[in-house]
C-alpha cells in the first residue's frame, strides 16, 4: 500500500540514487493545453535537503517543463524501480527555473557535471512525497547510459546551441514564454 512521506529519508534518497530515469510532468492552467511528461537520465538528478532537490536541464528538443514552471510552478517527478523489488516515488511540488546568470546558478551549477548543452536548473521545493507498489511496472535490465544528446551538443558551438535554444525553445508548444529568446 502507498505511503505518504513527510521528508526524503535516508532510505529513500539511497533508492533514488540507484535509479537511472526519472520522469518529470508539468501542465499549463488553461484546460486546451498539453501535459508534459519527460524521461530523464544522465547524471543530471541532486538532493539538496529532506524537501528539496534539483535537475540539470539540458538542451532538447521543447521546453515544456521551463514554460509551464514559469507560469504556474507545478511540478512532479517520479521514479519508478525497473530492477529489483517494485517500487513508484512521487515528489509533488513547486518548480523555479534557474538560468545561467540568475543568482542561484553559481551556488547549484558546481553540484553537477559537465554537459555543454547545460540551459537550466529545475529546482523543486517538495511539497508532498508518496510511494505505491509499482508491481505493474515491467522488470528491465540497465545496460548504460544513451551517449546521443551529449555527442550530439559536443558536436555544436556554443554559438548554434544558443541559436538552437532561441529557435526552438523560446515558447512551449502552446505558446507559453520558456527561455529568454535574447540569452
Amino acid at each position: 500500500m502507498g505511503r505518504v512521506y513527510n521528508e526524503i529519508t535516508e532510505p529513500l534518497s539511497t533508492w533514488i540514487a540507484e535509479q537511472h530515469i526519472f520522469f518529470v510532468a508539468t501542465a499549463p492552467l488553461g484546460v486546451d493545453g498539453h501535459i508534459n511528461c519527460s524521461p530523464k537520465g544522465l547524471d543530471t538528478l541532486r538532493l539538496l535537503g529532506p524537501r528539496e532537490v534539483a535537475y540539470l536541464d539540458l538542451t532538447g528538443s521543447g521546453a515544456e517543463t521551463i514554460a509551464h514552471l514559469r507560469e504556474n510552478g507545478r511540478i512532479l517527478l517520479m521514479f519508478c524501480a525497473l530492477s529489483g523489488p517494485p517500487k513508484i516515488l512521487r515528489l509533488h511540488g513547486r518548480g523555479q527555473v534557474v538560468t545561467p546568470g540568475s543568482p542561484r546558478w553559481s551556488d547549484l551549477r558546481p553540484r553537477f557535471p559537465e554537459y555543454l548543452g547545460a540551459r537550466a536548473i529545475i529546482l523543486v521545493q517538495i511539497t508532498r512525497i508518496s510511494d505505491s507498489c509499482g508491481f505493474g511496472v515491467p522488470d528491465y535490465a540497465y545496460v548504460g547510459d544513451r551517449d546521443k544528446l551529449p555527442k550530439w551538443t559536443q558536436s555544436k558551438t556554443v554559438e548554434a546551441l544558443a541559436d538552437y535554444r532561441r529557435e526552438r525553445n523560446a515558447r512551449s508548444i502552446d505558446g507559453l514564454p520558456a527561455l529568454d529568446p535574447n540569452k
